[in-house]
């Protein structure tokens, strides 16, 4: 057993927005973990509001220090790429010199930060690619493309400026290497380090209420409507797959990560709003914006299984969440989810429309005691492959090794 206390260290963390989501979950459990190791963690980013983060960076475990929070997200609505280089770049200045040398530095999200904090000649500096950006922006008009083209050279060339890149899913490793063909060609291969969820914070569950969950920040890219779509064609099947089964205790409850700063999360909650009323299914579809963590415990431990809607989505912490909370999962069959989810074992893996979801919805509740099965078994298998313990061992002995000059 490594010993937790061996090869103390001195670890920052550059993060841009300490809010709520995958990544920020990551980043969190990151600091968590390395600090039970016995180093001193310190995390830097743009912004941090403390009415709406995880706990965990409230606690006094490691500190959080904010620099750059009056620079701008948007430039009326625009140029959000450039904004976060520059909110990201500020507080990597201030890192390198307000701050003494790091042992290692971890950078997420942003690689702009990498060569910046390679000036410090004793800091080995580690990138966590949870997918390349430039796949998640849109290239769709001229003006944008040219807008982009310096933005995404400057990824490519930065991130491959790391002593060590690490990806959240061998899906990711294999977009990182069709993306950036030149890193490639240079022999410069991410590692694989999945990101985890704490199975001590859920409790074996009481009930498994006649009620679908979706869990997801507001964003279209998240493609809730399939969960909405998906629910109301639960009605078509009630005369043939659902013979005697009446669904007017059926509900739905999609919640997840909510910002009225950011003008897609508003839209999209009216779009979703609006298509639950076309469908038909407004009075039993619930929507909770930017739920605790307690909360949102509460919602996995009533629910009779978790819906995940995103296509080819590079990871995916919503179902490891469910899972560890003895839920099964419905999700599509592309991207992370195919790596964490074992279809008819812990959950079904289905086509992204709604048709499929709505057959395997209607499984469940033909026979609500296939969750319970599959809830035992999604739980062991969280446990043995994606706990907290298990993702800070990995990277615990990434950084140590980086830190003494050793590569995969």
């Amino acid at each position: 057993m490594e010993n937790r206390g061996s090869s103390k260290m001195n670890i920052a963390i550059i993060h841009p927005d300490l809010g709520i989501g995958g990544a920020e979950r990551l980043i969190v459990d990151a600091a968590m973990e390395l600090a039970s190791y016995g180093h001193n963690v310190h995390i830097f980013t743009s912004h941090h509001d403390k009415t709406r983060c995880f706990e965990e960076t409230l606690a006094g475990t490691f500190p959080v220090t904010v620099y750059g929070s009056f620079l701008p997200r948007h430039i009326f609505y625009h140029l959000h790429a450039v904004c976060a280089y520059l909110r990201c770049i500020f507080v990597a200045l201030c890192v390198l010199f307000m701050w003494p040398s790091f042992d290692v530095l971890l950078a997420d999200q942003v690689s702009v930060v990498i060569p910046l904090m390679k000036l410090k000649k004793s800091t080995k500096v580690v990138f966590y690619c949870h997918f390349p950006d430039m796949l998640l922006a849109q290239h769709t008009t001229l003006l944008r493309r040219i807008y982009r083209k310096p933005i995404d050279f400057i990824e490519e060339i930065t991130t491959g400026m790391a002593d060590l890149v690490l990806v959240n899913s061998k899906f990711t490793a294999s977009t990182f290497a069709n993306t950036f063909k030149h890193l490639d060609a240079r022999g410069i291969r991410p590692a694989v380090l999945y990101p985890a969820v704490n199975v001590d914070q859920f409790a074996e569950p009481h009930a498994f209420k006649l009620n679908f969950l979706s869990i997801n920040r507001f964003e279209r890219k998240k493609n809730i409507d399939l969960a909405i779509s998906a629910f109301a064609m639960l009605h078509a099947l009630e005369g043939d797959v659902l013979q005697g089964h009446n669904l007017a205790d059926v509900c739905l409850t999609v919640a997840g990560g909510f910002d009225k700063r950011l003008r897609e999360n508003v839209e999209y909650l009216e779009e979703l709003k609006s298509l639950a009323e076309r469908e038909g299914v407004s009075h039993r579809v619930n929507f909770i914006t930017s739920c605790s963590t307690a909360e949102r415990n509460a919602l996995l431990s009533q629910c009779l299984c978790v819906l995940y809607t995103p296509k080819d989505e590079h990871f995916g912490i919503v179902p490891l969440e469910a899972m560890a909370a003895h839920k099964p999962v419905i999700a599509c069959d592309s991207g992370g989810p195919i790596e964490t989810i074992k279809s008819g074992e812990t959950g079904f893996l289905c086509s992204p429309n709604p048709r499929e979801f709505s057959l395997a919805m209607a499984k469940f509740l033909q026979d609500p005691q296939m969750a319970e099965r599959m809830g035992r078994e999604a739980r062991q298998h969280v446990t043995e492959s994606f706990s907290t313990k298990v993702f800070g061992h990995r990277l615990n002995r990434y950084l140590v090794d980086i830190a003494r000059g050793k590569r995969e």
